[in-house]
C-alpha cells in the first residue's frame, strides 16, 4: 500500500513523480504476466496462483497511487501540459495494470492447458510485450527532464526517438500474436471450441499489454508536437 506522506512529497512541486511512481507499480504487474505463462506450461497452478496473487497485490498498489494522483491533481498547473492529457496517459498506463489482472484472474478462474505448438511463440509474445511496458516506463521516466527543457530541444528528440522504438516493438508484437493466433487456428478442431475462444481471448489481452504501453508513447508524442 502507498502511504499518505509519500503523496506530500509527490505533489509538492509537480504530478510527474506520481505518474512515474505508478507507471512503475503497472509495470510490475506487466513484468510478472511471462511468469504466470511459465507456470501454465510447466502445470504449476499452485505458481499460477501465487503469480495471480502478486499481479492483484501490484495492481493495488498502482490503483492507490492512481486515485491519490486524480485526488491530488490541481485543476490548473503552471506547466506546459493540460490536466487532461496528464490524466489520459495516466488511464493508459492503468489499462496495462487491469490487462495483467484480467489475465491472471482468467487463468485462475479457468484452469487451461498450454498446446505444445503454442508454448515458445506463447512465451515470446509475452516478453515482447513486457519489452514495450519497460520501454514506455522509460519514456515516463523522462518527464522532469522534458519539463525542464520546455518539452523542446535534444531532450525532445531523445523522447521522440524512444516512442519510434517503442512502436516498432509494439508492431512486433502484432506481429507475433497473429503467428500465434494462426497456430491456434490451425489445430482448433483438436480443441474444445471454448478452450479455443478462451485462447483466442488470452492471446487478445497479451498484446493489449504492449498496444496500451504505445498509446502512452504516442499521448507523449503529442505533447511534444504542440
Amino acid at each position: 500500500m502507498v502511504k499518505p506522506s509519500t503523496f506530500a512529497s509527490l505533489f509538492g512541486r509537480s504530478p510527474f513523480k506520481a505518474m512515474q511512481t505508478h507507471i512503475a507499480a503497472v509495470a510490475k504487474c506487466a513484468a510478472e504476466v511471462p511468469k504466470l505463462f511459465e507456470a501454465l506450461c510447466a502445470g504449476d497452478q499452485k505458481k499460477v496462483a501465487a503469480v495471480k496473487d502478486l499481479i492483484f497485490q501490484y495492481e493495488q498498489d498502482a490503483d492507490d497511487i492512481k486515485n491519490e494522483l486524480r485526488a491530488n491533481l490541481p485543476r490548473s498547473l503552471m506547466l506546459p501540459v493540460d490536466r487532461r492529457d496528464l490524466l489520459e496517459v495516466l488511464d493508459m498506463q492503468d489499462s496495462i495494470a487491469d490487462t495483467a489482472q484480467d489475465i491472471a484472474g482468467l487463468l485462475v478462474e479457468r484452469p487451461m492447458e498450454v498446446p505444445e505448438t503454442l508454448k515458445e511463440p506463447l512465451m515470446v509474445l509475452t516478453r515482447r510485450c513486457v519489452d514495450a511496458c519497460d520501454q514506455a516506463t522509460l519514456i515516463i521516466g523522462e518527464l522532469d527532464e522534458l519539463v525542464e527543457m520546455g518539452f523542446k530541444g535534444r531532450e525532445s528528440d531523445k523522447v521522440t526517438e524512444m516512442v519510434n522504438q517503442l512502436n516498432q516493438i509494439e508492431s512486433e508484437t502484432d506481429d507475433l500474436g497473429m503467428e500465434l493466433t494462426r497456430r491456434l487456428f490451425a489445430q482448433e478442431d483438436e480443441m474444445k471450441p471454448v478452450s479455443v475462444m478462451f485462447w483466442y481471448q488470452l492471446i487478445q489481452w497479451t498484446g493489449d499489454l504492449a498496444d496500451y504501453a504505445e498509446k502512452v508513447g504516442n499521448r507523449l508524442r503529442l505533447l511534444l508536437a504542440r
